[in-house]
Formats: C-alpha cells, structure tokens, sequence
C-alpha cells in the first residue's frame, strides 16, 4: 500500500504515484524545440486542493521530476551509446546523457511557470509530452544552481543548441 504516494518492498523496488499529469502541449515526442511550448501540469484533484500551490506563483520557474511512460521496458539502455545515435559523438554511458531510455524512465525539466490557477500550473519550456505522469513538482531557487563555473564536452553543446 501507498503511503504518502510511495511505497518501498522488502526487495527494495519503489512505487512512486504521480502528483500530477501534463495537459496540452505537444502530443507527439520528439527531442528539440521545447522552449516555446506551452502547456498545464495538472495536480490530482482526488489528493490536493489548491493550498498545496499557495506560494508557488511567487517563483519564476519550476523543477519537474516526471516519468517518461511511453519509453517501451525493451528500449531501456544501461551501458554506453552514441546520444541520438550520431556516429560523430562520442560513446557515453546512459549516466553521462539525459535520454529518455534511462534505467528508471525519470526526466527532470526546468520551466518557466506563468501562472497558477486552482490545480493547473501553466508552464513552458516542459519537455514532457500530454498525459505524462508528473512525479514532484519543485520551485528552482538560483541557490540550488552549482556555484562553481559548469563544464560540459562540446558534444553536449552541439546537442542542446536546438533543444530549448
């Protein structure tokens, strides 16, 4: 059973419920171009009420754990490959890239949140697809951003340049 939407077994497996689900937006997955793309996170009506988004509308943008469901268990990768399949990128671990065939199928976005209104929160920049299961929902606070200068190989330059 459930408690407070996760559960763990005596083999260690977590169940985790979703908190939310992404409304609108794009119906299809496809990995670039997300920047402009509007969409809702809806919460669950049947555990929250609005006063679990009181304060929320205060912060600019939002961090959001969600599960890429339409990921098949057989496309799951664990070892190394090429991101996109690019033969002119280097062989990397699934670790070392932000795939949506990961172990756990977990994404993680950062969004600009334009509004809150009841249960919906309506963001862009969210690259999750309509009908995703969203997982946490989190204000960004500037903070929690690395304090040291961020490096990264130029693959993962080449990559993002059409992301967002």
């Amino acid at each position: 059973m459930l408690q407070g939407g996760v559960a763990v077994s005596d083999d260690g497996t977590v169940v985790v419920e979703s908190v939310a689900h992404v409304v609108g937006g794009r119906a299809e997955v496809f990995d670039d171009a997300w920047q402009d793309v509007e969409a809702v996170i809806r919460l669950d009506a049947s555990r929250f009420t609005p006063e679990a988004l009181y304060g929320l509308d205060a912060f600019s943008h939002i961090e959001v754990v969600f599960h890429f469901d339409r990921v098949p268990p057989e496309k799951i990768e664990t070892g190394a490959r090429r991101p996109r399949g690019n033969p002119d990128w280097p062989l990397v671990g699934i670790f070392a890239q932000r795939g949506k065939n990961r172990p756990n199928r977990l994404g993680l976005s950062r969004c600009r949140l334009h509004r809150v209104d009841g249960l919906d929160l309506h963001v862009s920049g969210l690259d999750a697809v309509a009908g995703t299961p969203v997982l946490d929902i989190k204000p960004y606070m500037a903070e929690f951003a690395p304090r040291q200068e961020v490096t990264q190989p130029e693959w993962s330059r080449e990559l993002m340049r059409g992301y967002y």
